[in-house]
């Protein structure tokens, strides 16, 4: 945890993220994300979380300031993203196996 950062859980709070990683039905990502928060609850540095976690520290701090910000409802629910680039279906040219001509056909006889 970076330094002067504080997270707090509430007794609530540690009771569902304990549900979270009990549950089978979980999806994994949920459940190393209220890992990640059980741990820091106990007390424990940024190394031991990404030691039981595997995840790096980047990723580790992101989840502890997504968790103060939003609580467990923020660890449920990705960020949304920016769209793509729209799909464009004339990218490339028509492939055809019989040409019309036979003089610019890749595949004549």
């Amino acid at each position: 945890m970076r330094a002067g950062t504080v997270v707090n859980v509430t007794p609530v709070d540690c009771r569902r993220l304990e549900a979270i990683v009990a549950d089978r039905c979980t999806p994994q990502k949920h459940v190393w994300r209220a890992q990640i928060i059980l741990a820091t609850a106990d007390g424990c540095g940024t190394a031991e979380i990404m030691r039981r976690s595997g995840k790096a520290k980047p990723v580790v701090w992101r989840w502890q300031a997504r968790f103060m910000e939003q609580g467990v409802d923020g660890l449920l629910r990705d960020k949304t993203r920016k769209p793509g680039k729209p799909r464009r279906l004339h990218q490339f040219p028509k492939l055809s196996r019989y040409p019309s001509t036979g003089t610019e056909g890749f595949l004549t006889r």
